[in-house]
Parts: C-alpha cells; sequence; structure tokens
C-alpha cells in the first residue's frame, strides 16, 4: 500500500475511533448522572483525585475552562463537601485544591459503575472476540499515547 493509500486508511480508521470513542463516553455519561452531578464537575473533581493538590489555576488549564467558569465548578464541589482549599506548606500565599474522602468516594464510585456497565456488553462477546478487544486495546494505547 502507497503512502496515499496508509493516509487514507489511516483516516478511515481514526473517523471510526473518533465515533467509538463518542458513542462509548455517551453511554457511560448516563451512569454519572446517578452520582447526582454534571459531567464537569466530575472531570474537575477526577483531575482533583488524581493530579491533586492543584491551583485553581491549573486546574481550569487542565480542563480547558477558563478560571472563572473553573471558579464555579470548584465552589459547588466545596459545598458538596468534595474538596478543599489548603494553603502550599512552601509558600502560603498558594492554595491548592484537595480531593476530600467524599470526594475520592464519589469518584471510585461513578467509575465503578460504568466500569460494570461497559463490562456486561464485553461479557457477552465470544472469547474470541475479546481476545481482538485485549490486543486492540493494546494497540490502542499506543495510539493514545502518541497523542500526548
Amino acid at each position: 500500500m502507497g503512502a496515499r493509500g496508509t493516509a487514507r486508511t489511516s483516516r478511515a480508521l481514526a473517523e471510526t475511533w473518533h465515533g467509538l470513542a463518542i458513542h462509548l463516553l455517551r453511554g457511560l455519561r448516563r451512569e454519572d448522572t446517578r452520582a447526582g452531578m454534571t459531567g464537569p464537575r466530575l472531570s474537575a473533581l477526577s483531575v482533583v483525585v488524581f493530579g491533586g493538590p492543584i491551583t485553581l489555576g491549573d486546574l481550569a488549564a487542565a480542563e480547558q475552562v477558563r478560571p472563572p467558569t473553573m471558579t464555579r465548578l470548584v465552589a459547588a464541589l466545596e459545598a458538596g463537601g468534595l474538596v478543599r482549599r489548603e494553603h502550599d506548606p512552601d509558600d502560603g500565599r498558594v492554595v491548592r485544591l484537595r480531593a476530600t474522602a467524599k470526594g475520592q468516594a464519589v469518584l471510585r464510585q461513578g467509575r465503578d459503575r460504568r466500569v460494570r456497565r461497559l463490562a456486561t456488553p464485553i461479557a457477552a462477546l465470544s472469547a474470541a472476540e475479546r481476545a481482538v478487544l485485549r490486543d486492540a486495546s493494546a494497540v490502542m494505547a499506543r495510539v493514545v499515547a502518541g497523542l500526548r
């Protein structure tokens, strides 16, 4: 296959995976409504849980929103007892956000619900199909690593 054929095949695969990723996330997002939180709040909480303690500015950058938007999201997370503000021990002027035990539990429970939801159709696949999916997952992990 020539360069043009490779480019066409790569583009077609990218379009297929892009569509699948969107539908996968939409389907799993339904599970998030059970947590009683919006997608943006859960996403911000996830960054704090896995990347915290973190400043509000760094959180806004990670979530690709403006600081005023993140301020409102964080206020809601604080009101729900999911995150708390702490002064940086090295520089008292810096405030970092840290997930509370409740915030960590909410995120863990949401992840567990999404994983269970996704495991159901995977369990319905044949052993051979699950093996193909396992192999494709390893390849897709390399593709995703190339996006970073």
